[in-house]
């Protein structure tokens, strides 16, 4: 049974998750301020913990993760907040949070992400499938298949793919994609990633009536399944 600490101050919210998390056989604790989640979050053994942005008293909850991160504390943190832009996100990611997940939000996408959190922090975890709704990429065969039709990917698409259903339903900027899938050896200005991505979004979402490959005018790109909450500049 895993434990999951969360930091939420809204108690509709808070029992929400915690109810969801119970469900599938987590041992959820709910904390409700800053100063006994900072307490709790840095005296007793998490498999993973949900932070809230927002806290009383005006603590911001990235305050805790950085004293968390400070002594050396590794638990997976997946970053709650009603901040949608992009720089808070950043902001979140920089400070030491491994996953960061705005509001609204659907639980299936966050019981999810904090799965992948726990399992890639366990040592004993070897990764062998990505998968978003029906779309699955196997890691160790390189075969890729949505709703059971095999689409065929050229090396590029295959890693620029594997990269965005590794962070499925984040915003994932231009320069991310250039830096991770294509080095730093293109002037940002190239055209390269939008040609791959219209590849790719032909293959992926071509034969389906429910497209995941999303546009997110004015930033980037982002994979997310039909019941994840989208940006409202996503389209």
């Amino acid at each position: 049974m895993w434990r999951c600490l969360i930091v939420e101050d809204d108690a509709d919210n808070a029992r929400y998750i915690a109810n969801g998390l119970k469900e599938l056989g987590y041992d959820p604790v709910i904390s409700m301020d800053g100063a006994t989640a900072l307490q709790r979050a840095t005296t007793e053994h998490w498999d993973a913990i949900i932070l809230d942005r927002m806290l009383p008293n005006d603590v911001d909850g990235l305050s805790i993760l950085w004293s968390l991160r400070s002594l050396g504390k590794k638990t997976p943190v997946l970053v709650l907040s009603a901040l949608t832009a992009l720089d808070e996100r950043v902001r979140g990611l920089k400070a030491g949070g491994d996953d960061y997940l705005t509001k609204p939000f659907a639980f299936p996408e966050l019981a999810a992400r904090v799965e992948a959190l726990i399992r890639r922090a366990s040592p004993q975890y070897e990764q062998r499938q990505l998968i978003v709704a029906d779309l699955t990429l196997d890691l160790v065969s390189g075969r890729v298949t949505r709703g059971g039709r095999t689409i065929a990917l050229q090396p590029r698409e295959y890693k620029l793919l594997a990269y965005m259903m590794n962070n499925a339903g984040q915003v994932l900027t231009r320069t991310m994609l250039l830096a991770t899938v294509w080095g730093y050896h293109y002037d940002p200005q190239t055209n390269v990633i939008d040609v791959h991505i219209s590849r790719l979004r032909q293959k992926v979402d071509g034969e389906s009536d429910t497209p995941l490959i999303h546009t997110v005018r004015g930033v980037g790109y982002r994979l997310a399944a039909p019941d994840g909450a989208l940006d409202p500049r996503t389209s």
